[in-house]
């Protein structure tokens, strides 16, 4: 006969020549074993729920993809002293001994130097129904762990378990998860969405200071510092070019248009002086000529209107040298 997923089978019913028998509740009062007292074979697919044995099917898409997304998103929180799991038999009581999907718990052992019950515990649920994770999370509430969660596949949700309720609580999308196993808080939507859980454990990174992390942003940093730089000179650079081709431009304008100014005030000296049949001397012209002073040019020109002789005009220049 086919083994149904999930299915509840009687005690021993699927080990041949082995039986289990659940001792009673009073009994488990007295004396709760060990979580690491293993009820249910270790590297197998069984599990035990009040003395009931559990098969543990494999899982395909969306619910496998979600127990992939759950621990890559988790075991980036988990803050120092603490160690992430995945499928970590616990022993809860006499009679139950299974592995939440995902679960955290102190990397400190206890006295007699053994592992520690884990402080949260994650179950995925898709076609399970939720009658078993509900089981599961109150006796491990029971145990002693902290929180217990729930991740609807189908619904798209995460459930808390409420100890004030005895039941599941849902979360908003928009929560998040704060509890000192955490590094940082841990966003619902990224247990939900591959996009934001990429997000959530870069964050969730940075906030460990990676030594790895740290010297790669060290690096983009002075990369970027670098580059920067470079760009801040180039920049000057062209500035300055621009500016000095800019200040360049405008002393050739301005020499050119004295250069000009100078050039007119020569040629009208001799006009003038021509238009008045007055001799011009070749040291006279030589004079006006190699002149580059526009202001004395001017007065030349004023005198060249009156005075005599073209020897009158620089007269002034010659008894300055």
């Amino acid at each position: 006969m086919r083994k149904r997923d999930h299915a509840l089978l009687a005690p021993g019913a699927d080990a041949p020549g082995r039986t289990l028998h659940a001792p009673s509740r009073a009994g488990a009062r007295q004396r709760a074993p060990h979580v690491d007292d293993r009820l249910a074979p270790p590297e197998t697919r069984v599990e035990y729920l009040d003395g009931a044995e559990i098969f543990a099917a494999p899982a395909d898409p969306p619910h496998a993809t979600q127990h992939f997304d759950l621990t890559y998103v988790l075991g980036a929180h988990v803050a120092k002293g603490y160690r992430g799991a995945v499928d970590m038999l616990t022993r809860v009581d006499e009679g139950s001994d299974y592995a939440p999907d995902a679960s955290v718990f102190p990397v400190k052992p206890d006295r007699s130097g053994r592992r520690r019950l884990e402080e949260l515990a994650f179950e995925v649920c898709d076609k399970q129904a939720l009658t078993v994770p509900t089981s599961k999370a109150r006796r491990l509430i029971d145990r002693g762990v902290r929180r217990v969660f729930c991740i609807l596949v189908k619904q798209r949700r995460v459930l808390e378990w409420s100890r004030a309720t005895d039941g599941w609580q849902p979360l908003p999308k928009d929560a998040v998860i704060e509890d000192p196993c955490l590094v940082r808080p841990l966003p619902i939507q990224a247990l939900l969405d591959a996009t934001s859980s990429v997000d959530a454990v870069a964050r969730a990174l940075l906030d460990k200071r990676v030594p790895a992390l740290e010297a790669a942003l060290a690096e983009v940093e002075a990369r970027g510092a670098a580059l920067g730089e470079a760009r801040g000179e180039a920049r000057g650079e062209a500035r300055g070019a621009a500016l000095g081709e800019a200040r360049g431009e405008a002393r050739g304008e301005a020499r050119g248009a004295a250069l000009g100014e100078i050039s007119m005030a020569q040629e009208a000296i001799i006009t003038v002086l021509r238009s008045r049949r007055i001799e011009i001397p070749a040291d006279v012209a030589h004079a006006i000529a190699d002149c580059d002073d526009v202001n004395k040019l001017r007065r030349w020109l004023k005198s060249a209107a009156t005075a005599t002789t073209a020897a009158d005009v620089v007269a002034g220049s010659r008894r300055k040298r």
